[in-house]
């Protein structure tokens, strides 16, 4: 049987007079991709900021591969094995590749004189370049500055990086936003080789052309509550833009104005 890595019932929170969740199950599984897509305002922020530790939820219940969990901190959610790439990617351009991936987390190896340690910059190269290889990625050189890396090249940094710690979830937030076809291509194949390691995967993101090439399952949501679950294979783009724009069981055009159209990639 297919492992549950996270699952999520019940889920509220409210931002003063803002009901931004409200009971919204989730569940993303073991070598499982989920998109999870809605409008804006829709609630993706806000249930990845209570999974990622950012933002507390109010009530609901969290299970971490079938065990309650408790989110309070980023730490908490590192620890349980989630891993979270935002959209900035948070890299420093002045560092170069390995650097960046064992930004916080540099290796020492003992100095010359005993009782100092000095940077293990060769061993960092090398795990790097070991790193970047099992991705199957294509980076000139992990001593390469990030600022002269593509769009693409950066984003493989950034999601290689979140897994040094042996995450069980990794969530990446619109990983393919402002980038070329070509760009685009090297990410799409990036999250599918992290399915292939057995990673439960969360894509939050606005590009439905994208997500149907490598989602499993689509969750919509919709003013904050739950709008659909639907399996990739058996569903169509027009299902999902119609829960994306009108929500659960209302026609598509009912209730929403010209300032609600869906900021959807077609």
């Amino acid at each position: 049987m297919t492992a549950v890595v996270l699952e999520l019932k019940g889920v509220n929170k409210r931002f003063g007079a803002v009901q931004a969740l409200t009971d919204v199950d989730f569940r993303v599984d073991a070598g499982e991709v989920v998109a999870l897509v809605g409008d804006n305002g829709a609630g993706k922020s806000t249930l990845v900021k209570t999974i990622s530790g950012v933002g507390l939820a109010d009530s609901g219940e969290f299970l971490f591969q079938g065990e309650p969990a408790s989110i309070s901190g980023p730490q908490d959610a590192t620890a349980l094995g989630i891993a979270t790439v935002y959209q900035d990617l948070a890299l420093a351009d002045n560092l170069d590749v390995a650097a960046n991936l064992y930004l916080g987390r540099e290796s020492y190896v003992p100095g010359p004189l005993g009782s100092l340690k000095m940077l293990d910059g060769t061993g960092m190269e090398r795990s790097s370049i070991e790193l970047i290889t099992s991705l199957s990625s294509r980076i000139p050189s992990v001593t390469t500055p990030v600022a002269s890396l593509s769009g693409g090249q950066r984003q493989i940094v950034a999601i290689a990086r979140s897994l040094l710690g042996e995450p069980q979830l990794v969530m990446l937030d619109e990983p393919t936003a402002a980038l070329g076809v070509a760009q685009t291509r090297q990410v799409l194949d990036l999250i599918l080789r992290l399915k292939e390691r057995g990673l439960a995967v969360i894509v939050i993101s606005h590009n439905l052309a994208d997500i149907f090439e490598v989602a499993d399952r689509i969750v919509v949501l919709f003013l904050g509550h739950n709008a659909g679950d639907y399996v990739r294979t058996q569903t169509t783009r027009e299902e999902v833009v119609r829960a994306i724009t009108s929500g659960p069981g209302i026609p598509a055009g009912v209730g929403g104005g010209a300032d609600d159209a869906p900021a959807v990639t077609l």
